[in-house]
């Protein structure tokens, strides 16, 4: 885990099923919590204190998700793709999506 930093003007997670944006969790520092999205219930996700974010549990087969560890800065992403979820820090104020990527 490197511990970089994220963007002065702060930075969101974006949560992806498939191609549409289903939650934005703000990458605040100083809030601990676990939680998953009503589409995927067996999917957790963890915000860290240190305003870092991981998948910490999937009932995917292959476990990549989970391995990628926390991630915080934008541009990093991590992805689930058995249960088609994408995971990526962007800037605070932007939309992360971009109309010509390749989202499975």
């Amino acid at each position: 885990y490197n511990t970089l930093t994220a963007s002065k003007d702060g930075a969101v997670a974006e949560i992806y099923l498939g191609s549409q944006l289903i939650r934005t969790v703000p990458l605040d520092e100083g809030k601990d919590m676990t939680f998953s999205v009503e589409q995927r219930p067996a999917v957790v996700y963890h915000l860290h204190e240190d305003g870092s974010i991981e998948f910490e549990h999937s009932d995917c087969l292959d476990q990549v998700c989970v391995e990628t560890g926390r991630i915080r800065v934008p541009g990093q992403s991590a992805a689930c793709l058995p249960n088609q979820l994408i995971l990526k820090i962007v800037p605070l104020g932007e939309d992360g999506y971009d109309e010509n990527e390749v989202v499975i």
